[in-house]
């Protein structure tokens, strides 16, 4: 029993045990030198260049501060806030109704939404402000009205830029009701409902999620599109400023004045639209 015991195959000792931290590569991050040095390059030009407009004399900080606030200007900020709630209003309650056009099956619709929206957006807005301020040289008497008097500076600048502003609107409509999905219509018509109630109900409340973003956008570019109206003299913000710098000759810091005016207002809708944006995109991926 012993010899068998002696011949019997000895176990092989295990192997000695091996480091674990040693068998694990190690991972090095990737070094982008590159990268930092333009960051750190772009931010040392960016400090050149808010140094050079802090401390530059020509700027008249002082004066720009003196007129920030007058009576005249935030006069004028406030028609040109005014004037850009009632454009954006009435722009989109009619670019709503060509957009209607656009998507009915009636061929007329069709043709003549199409054709106002190609008419608007290749002219010019400059141009259409003069041929409505110019109205009376061209129809002197419209359904026995005199029209040479009727259409005063602010009048021409509502039409003319409620005009210009619905054939934009209208493509940001038709473009938010096409992106809701057509199981959407097809439940809503097996439930009964009718055309205005699906719109009301069912589309638009899905097609907002699409049109706030080029809506806020259209928002802002009709906020900075306003000064244009100072070429046939409303007294805007732009326009304002004018008559102070013609009195002073006072040129860069007034467009300061309204630069900076500009800015905020802008910067505060951003913001705006940002939660707008938040709200018609909960539950969605994006929102999570």
């Amino acid at each position: 029993m012993s010899a068998q015991t002696d011949t019997l195959p000895q176990p092989l000792p295990a192997p000695p045990a091996e480091d674990a931290t040693a068998s694990t590569p190690r991972i090095v991050p990737l070094r982008r030198t590159g990268q930092w040095a333009a960051a750190v390059a772009v931010l040392a030009l960016l400090a050149a260049g808010l140094t050079s407009v802090v401390r530059n004399d020509a700027f008249q900080w002082d004066v720009v501060a003196d007129h920030l606030t007058t009576a005249s200007v935030l006069r004028g900020l406030g028609l040109t806030l005014w004037l850009t709630a009632l454009v954006m209003a009435l722009g989109f309650a009619l670019g709503t109704l060509l957009a209607m056009g656009r998507l009915s099956r009636n061929p007329v619709l069709r043709s003549v939404s199409w054709g106002y929206i190609w008419l608007f957006r290749s002219t010019p807005i400059l141009v259409q402000l003069l041929f409505w301020f110019n109205i009376g040289a061209l129809y002197p008497r419209i359904l026995g009205v005199d029209t040479v008097h009727l259409l005063g500076p602010m009048a021409v600048a509502v039409i003319g830029l409620t005009l210009h502003e619905a054939a934009y609107a209208a493509e940001v409509v038709r473009g938010g009701i096409l992106s809701v999905e057509r199981g959407q219509l097809e439940a809503a018509q097996s439930l009964g409902l009718g055309p205005w109630r699906r719109l009301r109900r069912i589309v638009l409340p899905q097609a907002m999620r699409a049109i706030v973003p080029p809506a806020g956008n259209m928002l802002i570019g009709t906020l900075k599109g306003t000064s244009i109206v100072s070429i046939i003299a409303v007294q805007d913000l732009l326009y304002s400023v004018q008559l102070v710098y013609h009195r002073t000759y006072q040129v860069i810091p007034l467009l300061l004045v309204a630069t900076l005016w500009y800015v905020a207002v802008t910067s505060l809708l951003s913001v705006g639209q940002y939660y707008v944006e938040r709200r018609y995109a909960r539950g969605t991926a994006e929102a999570r």
